[in-house]
């Protein structure tokens, strides 16, 4: 016996709303698709560090800061931990040693880290 009213399953997201890479076509130049890829993958990590940016200095109480590295080889990767305790709020990112970098060049960024080494 069916349950009364309507219900609707939906087993797979709608194909307008994921974004994919660029995919080759056969008459595209493999080198201009590489560039497309990479050129995409840069504004994400762009956005990426501008979040974390906003996390660490925005907010009114200084976050707990935690820095570990995980992997040295064959890269180094490190783990970003920041926890904001009065929001009941943790997020872990996973950098490696250039993205780290990067981050760590603002002056305001930089002081959270040594007021959180110092702590």
């Amino acid at each position: 016996m069916k349950p009364p009213g309507h219900f609707k399953i939906r087993y797979q997201r709608s194909g307008a709303r994921r974004v994919t890479a660029p995919q080759p076509c056969a008459g595209d130049d493999p080198l201009e698709t590489l560039v497309a890829r990479a050129t995409g993958s840069d504004r994400r990590i762009t956005r990426i560090v501008e979040s974390l940016r906003e996390e660490i200095v925005g907010g009114e109480d200084e976050p707990l800061l935690r820095v570990r590295r995980i992997f040295s080889t064959p890269r180094e990767i490190y783990r970003l931990e920041i926890e904001r305790p009065e929001l009941g709020y943790q997020r872990t990112t996973l950098l490696d040693r250039d993205t780290l970098e990067c981050l760590l060049e603002a002056d305001d960024v930089r002081d959270a880290f040594e007021l959180a080494l110092s702590a």
